[in-house]
Formats: C-alpha cells, sequence, structure tokens
C-alpha cells in the first residue's frame, strides 16, 4: 500500500526527482512503523523510482536524456514480443475493456492521471500474453519515465496517440500481427525522440 502509493505520487508529479523522502514523515502519514516504509522504499529503488543514499536516506531518482532513451529503447524491444504473444489470446471482453479505457483517456484532462490510464491501456493490451515477469518489468519502465513524458506532451501529440491506440486494437482485431507491431515501435519511439528535442532546446 505504502510503495503504491508512492509510486502514484511520483508518477503524478506530485514528488518531484531529487525529492527527499523522509521515512519518519512517511511512517507518520500511514501510521505505520519504519519496517514497512523501508521495505517501501527499497521496492521502489528496483523499480527506478527512488534511490537509497548512504548516511542520507531515499530521493526520488532522476532520469538524465540517455536513461529515457535507454529506456524507451528497451520498451521497443519488449513490448512487441508481449503485443506478439497477447494477439492470439484477445478476446471480446479484453477489447470490451480497452474501448472503455480509450473513452476514459479521450475525458482525461489530468496527464498525471492520463498517464495512469495509459499504462493501463497497455497492460490490458498485453496481459493476455500470460508473460507475468515481462508484464512487471515493462510496467517499471513505464512508470519510471512516463513522469517525464506528461511535462513534455501537448494537446496535439495526446490526440495522436489516441489516434495510434485505436489503430493499434483495430490492427489487433484483424490479427495483423506484424503490421500491429510496427505500429507499436512508432507509438513508443515517438514520445522518446519528443523528449529529446525539448531537453536538446534547453
Amino acid at each position: 500500500m505504502i510503495a503504491a502509493a508512492l509510486r502514484s505520487a511520483i508518477v503524478r508529479g506530485k514528488l518531484l526527482s531529487g525529492q527527499s523522502l523522509r521515512q519518519d514523515e512517511i511512517a507518520a502519514q500511514f501510521a505505520v512503523s519504519k519496517i514497512p516504509v523501508r521495505e517501501a522504499l527499497v521496492q521502489l529503488q528496483a523499480e527506478g523510482l527512488v534511490r537509497l543514499i548512504p548516511n542520507r536516506g531515499a530521493v526520488v531518482s532522476t532520469l538524465t536524456p540517455a536513461q529515457v532513451d535507454e529506456i524507451y529503447t528497451m520498451r521497443r524491444a519488449l513490448e512487441p514480443i508481449a503485443l506478439r504473444r497477447a494477439i492470439p489470446h484477445l478476446r471480446p471482453r479484453d477489447y470490451d475493456d480497452l474501448a472503455h479505457l480509450l473513452t476514459r483517456i479521450d475525458h482525461e484532462a489530468d496527464l498525471s492521471q492520463w498517464a495512469e490510464l495509459n499504462w493501463a491501456f497497455h497492460e490490458a493490451l498485453y496481459k493476455p500474453a500470460a508473460m507475468p515477469t515481462l508484464l512487471r518489468t515493462l510496467r517499471d519502465l513505464h512508470h519510471n519515465v512516463v513522469r517525464y513524458l506528461v511535462y513534455h506532451i501537448d494537446e496535439h501529440q495526446l490526440a495522436r496517440s489516441q489516434g495510434q491506440h485505436r489503430d493499434l486494437v483495430a490492427l489487433c482485431q484483424a490479427a495483423d500481427i506484424e503490421a500491429a507491431c510496427a505500429l507499436l515501435d512508432d507509438h513508443l519511439r515517438e514520445p522518446a525522440t519528443v523528449f529529446t528535442l525539448n531537453q536538446s532546446a534547453k
């Protein structure tokens, strides 16, 4: 519960890169001892969201442009594996769930909430692959990088992302695995490019 709450706060930008995470304050907030707080911070460190620094404590991790590029390179390699395995197992109820998530994304103005719904869409798309270890890895990569994406994406890019989501679902329904994986690669390449260009312009 503590890890989930802190993860959400980081993804939503309520806890910023480099911000200190005081164990005593977190323990008081959740009315627990420091032990479960420490366990939650160790878990978030494994996910790349937190750094535990000797003699300083925990801080929200910071990503360099090179690390963002590395994460998207990993996502582009791994997510098509999940999609390729999932497509033959997607059922009508799965497509209903995907359509519902897309509708929620359409009406979500809060970018931090959009980030969570965006992952929920991708998770629902990949879950029928029945590859839980891969899915956890993808979740961690997404959560680690999306907190930066929300500061660089604009309305045009959001609309394009949604259009790609819908095209991706249509290709899955048509069982066109190669075209779906190619579109997914384009879908993941664009936000990395947007982030890099924005960083270069600073």
